[in-house]
Order: C-alpha cells, then structure tokens, then sequence
C-alpha cells in the first residue's frame, strides 16, 4: 500500500500540551534515579510513540539541497512532531540507523513544546527546548544497523499531547542510504544550520516523512502498558489527514484515553504502506520485524495483528498462486501468536476489509476476493487469537459486502477515509485492554 504497495508508478498495496514551565523545571516526580529501578513505586519504561523504520525510497529522500551526491542533511537542522498517546514525568528517544549505509552522527538533539501544542508546527514555546544527551554527551553515532536510546530527561509528558524533536547533524550521513518514516503523515521541518533551540525556523523547508526518530518512551505509573499494532498502510494512514492524527490507532487511543478503565493505554502504530506478512516490500515483512517493532518494545502488552491484504492483493491472480498464500499467510499468523506468548503479549487478529472495485487488487475472476474470505473465516473461527476485531464487518458494504462502504471509501475501493478509520477504532472492543 503506499501504501497498501506501491512498486514504480502504479503503486502495489502522529505531547505534551503542558505548561512550558513545568516541563523546564519537572524532575522526577518521586525524587528517585530517572532511570527507574527499585524504589520507583511501581513506575517503568513504556512506549508512548513509535515509527517503523524502513529504507528510504529515493523519492522520499530529504529535499534539496539537503540531499547531496553521497551525503543526507550536513550542516542542517531537522524539526520533528510526534504525538505521545500515554504521558510520564521523565521521556527518552531512540533513533534508528537499522538501514543506513554509513554511521549515523548526531550532532546536537533537543525536546520542546510545538506553538500552540500544533502537530507539524515548525515554531516551538519559546523557553521549552531541553537538550536530549546520550551517555551525558550532547553528540553521539548510531553505527549502521543500529540505534540509540537517550539518556532520561525529566520532562512531564500529558497524554495525547505533541512533542517537538529538533535534531542538528554537522556532518551529514555520508550515504544515501538512511532510516525513515515515510507515512508520517505529519510536516517535518528542514534548515541549514543549526537552530536546534530556535524558536522559530523562518525560510525552512517542509517535507512530510519522519528521518532516524523511531520511538519516545515515558517513564509511566505501574499499571500502564502498550498495544502494539501492525499492518500496512490501512494502519499507516494512507487516506488520513496530514498533521490531525486522525488514523485508526490515533482514534482508538482517544477513546481509551476518555475511560477510566482504559486511560494508561500507550497504542503504537508500526504499520508502513506497502508492508507484507511474508515477502518484503516497503520495509522488512512482518514475520522478520517482528522482534524489533512489537516484541522489543517497552511495555508492551497487547498485539493488533491487521495485516495480509498486501500479501493477497500482490500474490498472482491464479488458484495455485491463491490457494499458497492462503496457507502461508494462516502459518505466519500461527507463528506471531507463538512468538507473542512467549513473552507475555496477547494477540488480537483483525479481519480483512473488502477491495472490491480496486484497480490493482480486484482480480476478474475474484480469486483474491475468496482469498480474503478465506483468510478471514480463519481469523474469526480458528481460535487461535485471543480475541477477534471485525474489520471486514465494521467498514462493508451491506448492499455489496465485496466492497467499501462508500462513505468509508477514500475513492480508491481500498483505503478509507477518516470517517471510515474512525469506524475501524469503534470496533475495537475497549474491554480487550484492560
């Protein structure tokens, strides 16, 4: 998906409204170390936001002039906006070099408020900004293939609130091969120098991807915990609106965000459009990232398992090429769940939504359509998850159920709108996180 996968031209199938004084001056709320640890009263590192990374296509490359012929954004300031979905006294960054083709130097980092608490704003409070160190260094390198987990900075997070992140790399990363987001769906900010404490960026260059962020933890009171949720980009938010988060997961946190029962639920997307369960396509497939993206996150609890349309939609449009995804794609499944109990993490399968009238996915003979169908009886009648979420359900067509309902539909038969991924986030069932 471009999700859901886009190869060539046709396409295959995002914190802290809070006073800026306060967070200047929060310290740990209890006194203790930032680290957490004994004596924290039950506090530890949960996940609030995450990004999966992947490669980055030459078309989402940062602009010119901060693309050069073998270095990416020397002597240039990149602002960020990340939205927390669970708050916490003190936060931490991790930043991703997992497909960077040369060590990644992190010149100078900063957290702030953006103005007006506004996702995608390229202004900050003025008097937020806080210096983000690594091992008590303001600089550090993330080796290729690796990533970076800052040290703790006291800095009180609400949930559901938006985070500035403000990087300055002197040097650049000397390869063109470098670590993104691409469907941030949230404006970024680029300018020569380093403004990594400005207030104001005036003359930067806008450009919606996310580079190198990959996650924000908080450290959060005893009893919170993390939903991760994979998928393509039906969870990435193809169809969303830019700098609103208004996709599936950011709808869903809302509404535990409103409940007493289920406020101190963190919801991580690692989706990406154009990702698969079992072949790579935009980024790794799921079975391989599956260590990285859900087990390895901090706090995490619950797995959205929302994912296998990219898989059929791109599998040939024959009964033998059907009948092989179909089997493998149950097997995959089987093998998170596996995985995810192993340790401790209970997995939730959603079911499939229609493609029907898809330009790319809808095969004539509707072979792909059986393939959905059949994929979808497995996940609600296996029992192999621990529970089910009725996407097909929720966003189908009463009057023609192999598609759409046409107020869900962004126009393009597969991906939806908001309205349609708000009625994605209703058919989650709050009681599954509790």
């Amino acid at each position: 998906m471009s999700g859901v996968l886009h190869l060539a031209a046709s396409g295959l199938l995002a914190i802290g409204l809070l006073a800026a004084s306060s967070a200047v001056g929060a310290g740990a709320a209890d006194g203790g170390d930032a680290r957490g640890g004994a004596g924290d009263g039950g506090r530890h590192w949960v996940h609030t936001w995450t990004a999966m990374p992947q490669l980055t296509e030459p078309a989402n490359m940062p602009p010119e002039p901060f693309t050069g012929e073998d270095v990416v954004l020397a002597d240039a300031t990149l602002r960020q906006t990340v939205r927390a979905t669970i708050g916490g006294d003190d936060l931490r960054l991790r930043f991703s070099n997992a497909f960077g083709g040369a060590p990644l130097p992190l010149t100078e980092v900063s957290v702030a408020l953006p103005r007006d608490g506004r996702a995608g704003a390229a202004a900050i409070e003025p008097g937020s900004a806080r210096p983000v160190t690594f091992h008590e260094r303001s600089a550090t390198t993330v080796p290729p293939g690796a990533h970076v987990v800052s040290d703790p900075l006291p800095f009180r997070v609400l949930p559901g609130t938006d985070l500035t992140v403000t990087v300055y790399l002197a040097e650049g990363q000397a390869s063109l091969d470098i670590t993104s987001h691409p469907g941030s769906r949230t404006t970024s900010h680029l300018l020569a120098g380093n403004h990594v404490d400005a207030a104001e960026l005036p003359g930067a260059t806008p450009t919606d991807h996310w580079y190198f962020l990959s996650g924000l933890e908080v450290r959060a009171p005893g009893g919170t915990g993390a939903a991760v949720v994979v998928g393509d980009s039906l969870t990435d938010g193809r169809g969303s609106t830019t700098n609103m988060n208004d996709r599936w997961p950011d709808q869903l946190f809302d509404r535990l965000d409103s409940r007493p029962a289920t406020a101190g639920t963190a919801v991580l997307n690692q989706a990406a459009g154009g990702n698969r369960v079992l072949n790579d396509g935009l980024g790794p497939n799921l079975l391989a990232r599956l260590d990285r993206d859900v087990l390895a996150a901090s706090g995490a609890e619950w797995l959205v398992v929302f994912h296998g349309v990219n898989d059929i939609g791109t599998a040939a449009a024959t009964p033998a090429a059907q009948a092989d995804v179909t089997a493998q794609l149950l097997a995959a499944y089987d093998q998170i769940v596996t995985r995810a109990h192993a340790q401790g993490i209970r997995v939730y399968g959603a079911t499939l939504p229609p493609f029907g009238g898809n330009e790319m996915y809808d095969d004539a003979a509707g072979l792909r359509a059986e393939t959905r169908q059949a994929v979808n009886t497995w996940i609600r009648e296996a029992g192999r998850f621990d529970a089910v979420i009725d996407f097909d359900a929720a966003v189908r067509d009463p009057a023609d159920p192999g598609r759409l309902l046409p107020a869900a539909d962004v126009g393009d038969h597969l991906h939806l709108n908001p309205h349609g991924y708000g009625l994605l986030a209703d058919a989650v069932p709050a009681r599954l996180f509790r």
